[in-house]
């Protein structure tokens, strides 16, 4: 059995702190797509919880957000065959959305836009365009939390608590590696 370090049991406090307190805190402000923020999380850490991507990784899951509310909507006004809309429909914007990610790959990080996508419409399809509501700004602001909280702050405190920020500053002699 491996040793566990210092980080590793940092990290484990600050998961076992953090993400808890926005679950407990989320249906007390309006939230009910508070374990949206988790997911998010855990694609922003699948980028190597790199901060300079934190933007294009809110904007590419905000993206998303925006595009799960365009399939409901053409659904809505077609009159296809249902199976048939849906496959169109998925397979234009699919498309279209690795297109415009990978031709600005500073403003979106498309596997954030697409997860971003599949979160909301995992959770809106059921619902139906007429009967979304505030779900596009719920989704939307629990992915802001997951990356922004659960993300970029919670490594910043994870670095705190494990002593990593101050050894980077003093193995480069000029603060910390990250910006």
């Amino acid at each position: 059995m491996k040793k566990l370090t210092r980080p590793e049991w940092t990290l484990a406090l600050c998961i076992a702190l953090l993400p808890p307190i926005w679950a407990v805190l989320a249906p007390h402000i309006g939230v009910q797509t508070g374990a949206v923020a988790l997911i998010c999380a855990g694609v922003y850490s699948a980028a190597k919880g790199d901060r300079k991507k934190a933007v294009p990784i809110s904007l590419g899951f905000l993206a998303g957000d925006i595009w799960s509310i365009f399939p409901l909507w053409i659904m809505k006004v077609l009159s296809w065959n249902q199976d048939l809309e849906l496959f169109c429909i998925l397979f234009v914007m699919g498309g279209v959305a690795v297109l415009i990610a990978s031709a600005f790959p500073k403003i979106f990080y498309l596997p954030a836009w697409l997860s971003g996508w599949a979160i909301g419409l995992t959770i809106m399809s059921p619902l139906g365009f007429d009967s979304i509501g505030t779900y596009p700004l719920q989704i939307g602001g629990a992915m802001l939390v997951g990356v922004w909280y659960v993300g970029v702050f919670l490594d910043a405190v994870h670095r705190v608590l494990s002593g990593s920020a101050s050894r980077s500053r003093q193995h480069t002699g000029r603060g910390s590696k990250e910006p």
